[in-house]
Parts: C-alpha cells; structure tokens; sequence
C-alpha cells in the first residue's frame, strides 16, 4: 500500500519539486497539493492523507493554524512542518499544536523520503532531544495551555516517572537503565503512557510534560 501524502505550500515550484521526489518511489503518493493552509485544511478531509508536509508560512491559513485545525479534526493525518529554520517560534508552536516531526526545506530528497515513511509508521521523527532544545528556548515566551489532560490521573506512578523520563530526551535504553527495568517493560510503559494521554508519539509526550510543568525549561 503506498503512502498518501499531501503537500502544503504557497509556492508552486516547491510543491512541484517535493511531488517530484516522493512520486518517484513506489510506495509514496502525492494525493493532493494545497496553496494555503485552508485548502490544506479542506484536502485533508476529503483525500485523508496519511502524511501533509505543511509550509509554516503561507497566506490566508497559515501552517500552525492549519495543523491545530486538522488535529483537532480527529484527522489520523500526521504533519511534518517545512520550516527554513531549525529553531523558531513557530516551529515549537507548530509541535505543540500537534505536529509530528520538522523538516528544513533544503532537506536532502534521501531524508524527505525517509522522515515521510517514519512519520507515516507512527513513529516520531524529531528526536526528543530536538524537542526539548526548542522547548527549553520557547516555553516561557509562549501562552500558556488550557491545563492538563484530565486523563493524567489515568497513569500509574511509573508511568508518570517514565513521561519524566521521556521528556528529558532519555531513551528507551537509558530510562531502562535509570530505573532498572528491560527495554521491553519500558516500551510498554511508554505505550501506556501515548495511549492513555491520547497523544501521537513521544514528542508530543515531551512537549506535554512541559506543558503540565513535569519539566522545566533549562536556562539558555
């Protein structure tokens, strides 16, 4: 089964060129092409893609808004944001929106293909090292979220120690480590804890366990 992607972008040349790239594997797809974030918006609905490379940047819609929009939907899509920038404001806010993983738009086609096919097997793509370093940078500046999920109260403590965990960029081999455990029951509790928070991948666990004040933005 191929994957279906959906390419988000104000420019023609760029949705042209990552159409391109993708369509030449035969297991990638360009279902549709937006201009805007509202058409984005609209695409996702009635071609359910399972990937939408999103452009942060576009006019009438832009990339955040449109990724709040469709995961707020119940939208299964998974956005990966094209950015020119590693680290800025609207990317940590596109992550905290609900997307999962970023891309600089010079990305090699090699890693566009790659981040395309991770994203789409539910992994996370950004490690979560990446994740907090953008948090640490913007958490404080930006407004604060309605609360915590009331499902929190759903985790067992060592579930909520290995959200901790996660959140400090550990992985799976190290929280194993730290609380003596097999990488196997870690796994399971980091299933656990996504499944039972409603979240789609361990970024958005990081970005989470910021947010409900787990973890506190280290000083730049």
């Amino acid at each position: 089964m191929s994957v279906r992607v959906l390419v988000a972008d104000d420019q023609a040349l760029v949705r042209g060129g990552f159409r391109m790239i993708l369509e030449a594997r035969a297991d990638l797809e360009v279902v549709g092409e937006a201009g805007d974030g509202r058409e984005a918006v609209a695409l996702v609905e009635r071609l359910r893609p399972e990937v939408v490379l999103m452009d942060v940047r576009m006019p009438s819609v832009d990339g955040l808004e449109a990724t709040r929009r469709i995961v707020a939907s119940g939208s299964p899509a998974r956005v990966i944001i094209l950015t020119t920038y590693d680290v800025d404001e609207a990317v940590f806010a596109a992550l905290r929106a609900g997307a999962s993983a970023f891309l600089l738009k010079d990305v090699r086609p090699a890693e566009l293909v790659e981040a395309v096919r991770v994203v789409a097997r539910g992994d996370a793509l950004l490690a979560p090292s990446v994740t907090r370093r953008l948090l640490d940078r913007f958490a404080a500046v930006l407004p604060d979220p309605a609360g915590p999920p009331a499902d929190l109260g759903r985790l067992s403590e060592r579930e909520v120690e290995v959200l901790r965990l996660v959140a400090l960029a550990l992985s799976n081999a190290e929280i194993a480590e730290r609380l003596v455990l097999t990488e196997a029951t870690v796994k399971s509790h980091v299933s656990a804890v996504l499944r039972k928070l409603g979240l789609r991948d361990r970024v958005q666990a990081v970005v989470l366990a910021y947010d409900i004040g787990l973890v506190r933005p280290r000083s730049i």
